[in-house]
């Protein structure tokens, strides 16, 4: 797998439009980073990281809302690319939507979305954006 990122946006997305409540998705440092951040942000309803075989799972349970059906993730868009690296520096960090999604960036302080990496004033490598 060349990917990894787009892996995990993918696997979230298949199991968004199917409906399903709950996603396995295998683990890796910065996927366990990039859950927490949904779960921060509101955009999932709880995650589990279950440890077994070399590398593990994540279990993740999406979030609908309960009247309409509608999952609260809207669109997953990789950004970053292994071909094609989209870094930004503090001065131009990117808005999604105007500033109602989120833009998720692994800086050298950790992955953050695009608002907290304002507030400390770094910049990095734009893995998605999520609204």
């Amino acid at each position: 797998m060349t990917d990894p990122i787009a892996d995990y946006l993918t696997r979230l997305r298949n199991a968004i439009k199917a409906t399903h409540r709950i996603v396995e998705i295998p683990a890796s440092n910065i996927k366990k980073e990039l859950t927490k951040v949904l779960l921060d942000k509101g955009y999932i309803q709880n995650y589990k990281f279950v440890e077994e075989g070399p590398q593990g799972t994540i279990k993740i349970a999406l979030k609908y809302n309960p009247q309409t059906k509608v999952n609260s993730i809207v669109n997953l868009t990789r950004v970053s690319k292994p071909g094609l690296r989209k870094y930004v520096d503090k001065n131009s960090l990117p808005r999604v939507i105007n500033g109602l999604g989120i833009a998720i960036l692994s800086t050298s302080k950790g992955v953050m979305t695009d608002k907290e990496a304002r507030v400390e004033g770094v910049g990095g490598e734009v893995l998605c954006y999520v609204y």
